[in-house]
Formats: structure tokens, sequence, C-alpha cells
């Protein structure tokens, strides 16, 4: 069968992809610095350290020995140092304490305005000698207004360089968040002779349940959920399967593949959340075989629903030589679909490039707008069969079918257009904790459609109600016949041949008397 040699050829394909990849971790809320440069702004260097969501404490109390960390949210800065170059170096005196200084930031993000100038009508960020003429800040320091609300926020914790020291490291220090709220960490500096100073280090970030950002915290109980509801499916499917497996077409094993690859999905992405949440870092192992089930089953999905609306097993036993066309439609999605998840999932939480995931959800988008015209271009030529065949059942499921698949796009729609609104009126991510439902409509979307298919393709006693006969099979690849206009005439000859064949086994008299209507039809016309 030629779906089952493309179905192999995939799977060499993720073969080879994930052989090449050994284990190695990818720090997720452990952001890892390594000599990172400082960029220029106004009168002021800086470095974006990270930015997540993180809960409120709920405990404020001593560690103890067995739960140390237990129900506290913090960031906490370990082994970070900061390099200076050489020519600053030599600048200095040997004799002075403090020849430079850096300061690291925490502002959570609707504090943002107290940070800089701005409510001394100014635009510089470091204290000049002007603005420190009042008192309302010091020379050579970010500006920093206290929030009246939240003493001692935003948090300034300062390094200095000693004499003619080359590096100076941060003092392991830990900020606990006693507020929810969407924080920035930034590195910063004004002297301009620190020009080229580099950072180095990692900074920790926990919320209170553990080390996954409070935006993706609950994917972890949404996937665990999604698990759970495949395996209701998959063990109700397979309990119909067996009851049936004597009726069972070629169908019901392609849509067993996309229930089975829907379980691993959700479990790997579920337990890939849960080492994350435990450890802190994503181990590439398990994020490449959850992205990798994520996008195989992406791309089987949708081939079963092009398929399916092709009327593959219901009028035609075979997709004869548009296998081929399917096949490499497949195997590109699944290559654009697998980079994109790739560069979304691995790396830093905050540190993905709007240029670069444009650059790969494109793409994506655009074979998805494919395969949507090809499968509702099917679906018009597959009812057109059945309805010039005259097979009312049929007929009846895939306009059901098509009903269920036309919703599905009309919700589709409106999401994409709830979530280009939602993107661009929250971009400092004030919202983040309802960012979650955006993937996972997406997860519940594509799991009630295979719910759809099962119910309308489910194994029965009957399976002539929907599976391909030789009594309806008459190879009409060409799929082009019109039933309006000027082809009507044609339409009606095309179903006065099949109803002849279809009557070819009735009895002979009647047989005759139909072929005399027929011909004194013709003759009259």
């Amino acid at each position: 069968m030629q779906i089952r040699a493309s179905h192999s050829d995939l799977l060499c394909l993720l073969g080879l992809l994930l052989c090449f990849c050994s284990i190695v971790e990818v720090r997720g809320s452990i952001h890892e610095y390594s000599n990172e440069a400082f960029i220029p702004r106004f009168n002021s260097f800086f470095f974006h350290g990270g930015s997540e969501g993180l809960y409120a404490s709920k405990v404020h109390r001593v560690d103890t020995e067995d739960k140390p960390l237990s129900g506290k949210s913090f960031i906490r800065f370990d082994s970070i140092t900061f390099r200076r170059t050489k020519e600053a170096t030599n600048k200095q005196n040997e004799m002075q304490t403090s020849t430079g200084l850096v300061e690291a930031i925490i502002v959570e993000v609707k504090d943002r305005d107290m940070i800089g100038g701005s409510y001394l009508n100014s635009d510089a960020i470091c204290c000049t000698p002007l603005l420190a003429n009042d008192g309302s800040c010091k020379v050579g320091e970010v500006i920093i207004r206290q929030n009246p609300n939240n003493p001692g926020w935003p948090k300034r914790i300062q390094t200095s360089f000693e004499g003619k020291s080359e590096e100076a490291k941060m003092v392991l220090e830990t900020v606990e968040i006693n507020s929810t709220g969407m924080y920035y960490l930034y590195f910063m500096f004004c002297d301009p002779e620190l020009k080229g100073t580099l950072i180095s280090g990692r900074t920790v970030w926990r919320n209170p349940e553990g080390y996954l950002p409070g935006k993706m915290a609950p994917l972890m109980t949404f996937y665990g959920l999604m698990s759970l509801a495949y395996l209701v499916l998959g063990l109700l499917w397979f309990l119909r399967f067996v009851q049936y497996w004597k009726d069972i077409i070629q169908l019901h094993y392609h849509i067993t593949a996309v229930i089975g690859l829907g379980m691993c999905e959700m479990a790997f992405w579920y337990f890939e959340y849960a080492n994350f949440n435990a450890t802190g870092s994503r181990p590439m192992g398990i994020t490449l075989w959850a992205v990798t089930f994520s996008a195989v089953k992406k791309t089987v999905s949708r081939l079963l629903l092009l398929v399916v609306s092709m009327g593959y097993g219901v009028v035609r036993p075979t997709l004869g030589g548009i296998i081929s066309r399917v096949f490499l439609l497949g195997v590109v999605y699944f290559v654009a679909s697998e980079a994109l998840e790739l560069v979304e999932h691995l790396g830093n939480i905050n540190d993905f490039s709007g240029k670069a995931r444009l650059f790969l959800v494109l793409p994506v988008a655009l074979l998805d707008a494919c395969f949507i015209l090809w499968i509702f271009s099917s679906l018009s030529k597959t009812l057109e069969k059945l309805q010039i065949r005259r097979s009312m059942a049929k007929l009846e499921l895939y306009r059901k079918f098509t009903n269920s698949l036309a919703v599905s796009v009309l919700l589709s729609v409106a999401w994409i257009g709830y979530e280009l609104y939602f993107n661009s009126s929250d971009p400092l991510s004030e919202l983040w904790r309802r960012a979650w439902i955006i993937p996972a409509f997406w997860t519940l979307l594509a799991y009630l459609l295979l719910v759809v298919i099962c119910i309308l393709w489910a194994p029965s006693h009957n399976p002539t109600r929907y599976s391909y006969t030789e009594e309806t099979g008459d190879d009409l690849d060409e799929e082009g016949i019109s039933l309006t206009g000027s082809a009507v005439k044609v339409g009606g000859d095309l179903t006065t041949k099949l109803e002849r064949k279809e009557r070819k086994g009735s009895i002979g008299s009647d047989h005759v008397l139909g072929l005399g209507v027929d011909l004194e039809e013709d003759k009259r016309e």
C-alpha cells in the first residue's frame, strides 16, 4: 500500500533526525550568560538578563532542611562575573576601592516608568550632575524612583570593580518575590569607561510550585488532562476496534495511528514540563522527542483530513498518482513544523527573536493554508461524486464531516484574529497569566476534530455504509464534473449510466424495460 510506504519513509526521516542529537541540557528558568555584551541606550549601557511571570511566595519562613524551596518564589544570582577591558583597567588607580559600578535592577513591568528620569522630565536613564543638584539621584547610578506601595522596589543590587581588578564578582544573593507580576532583570552601568564590559554567570528563577515560568505552569496541568483525554478516546476506540475487527477498513488503521501519536505527544509534553518544573532545565533528549512527536502528529493529522476529504476508502480504493504530491506536502510540512517547534522550545524562555519566529511561522502558515484549500477542494469533488451516484448514506456522512470542518476553520480564523490582537495589545506580556490559553486552544481543537472523525467513521457491523465498494467505484479520477449550468445534461447522462450499472444484476425483463425507456428518451431528444 502506497500510504504505508509513505509512513515508513517519514519514520526513516524522523530516525535520522533523532540520531545526531545527544542528550544535553537546555536552560529554561536557569538563565545562563556567557560573555554577553552590554548595549548602549541613551546615557547608559544595559544587558537584558531575563523576564518571566512570577507568582508571589506562599510562605515567608526560614528554610527547612527537607523542603528548603517549598512555596517560595525568588530570583537567585549565581556566580555572576563582570569583566572589563584591559584599556579600562589600566586607566584606574590601584588605591581606589571603587573604580566602576555595575547595577542589577529587578523591576515589575507595571513599575517600568520608575526606571529613568521620566518623572524628572528627562530622557536620561543614568543620573547626571544637573539632575543630582536637587538630590533626586546620585551621579553614576541608574535613576530609580521607589514604589510607595511596595518599599524597596524596584530592586537595585550594586557590584563594584576594585582598583585595577579586571573582574568584579557579584555576591551570591536571593531576591524573594512577594508580589505576583511579570518581572524584568537588567544589568546596567553608567560609566562610559566600562564600555566593552562582558557578563558571565547565571540567574535562577523559581515560582512557588517549581521552576516553570508562570505563563507555562498551567500547561503542565493541561497536558496531563489531555493525556487522560487521549487515553479515554484510545480505550473507547480500541474496544470498538476489537468488537468489529472483521469489518475493519484501511482508514481505521490511520485513525488508530493518529490517536496513538496524540497519546504519546501529550505524555511527552507532560513529562517534559514536569521535569522542567522540578529541575529548572530542559534535557534536549526529552524536549526533542516531545517536539518531534508534536510535529509528526500535526503532519499525520492533516494528512488524515486530506485523504478522508479525497474519499479514500469511500469513493476511491487508492489515491493513485496523487499520493506523491500528498507525501511531498506532508514531508515539507513536517520539516517546517519541526524547525518552528525546536526554535520555540529549545533555549531560554525569553530569548526568542521576533524576526526569527516570523521567518519560521510564515512557511507553516502558508502550508496550513495549502492544506485547507486542498481539503475543501477535495471535499467538494467527493460530495459531487456521491451526489452523482446517489449514495445517500455516504453523502450524509460527508456533509456532517464538511460541516464539522467548516466550523473548525471558522473557529481557527476567529482565534487567529484574537491571537493577533492579544500579542499586539500586550507587547510586555502583562497578561502572561492568560498566555497559556493560546497554544491550549489549538491542541483542544485538534482533539475535538479527531473525536468527530472517530464518531463518523467508527467501526461497525455494516462498513459498506462508508467504505468503497465495487458497485460504486468507477475510477472517476478527473474529479472535475460540474453539476450546474451547461453541465447538467452531462451529469444526467452519467447518472443514467451509473443506474444501469447498479441494475446489472437485477431481473432481465426489468433491465430490458429500463433500456427501452432510456432509448425512447434518447429518441425524443
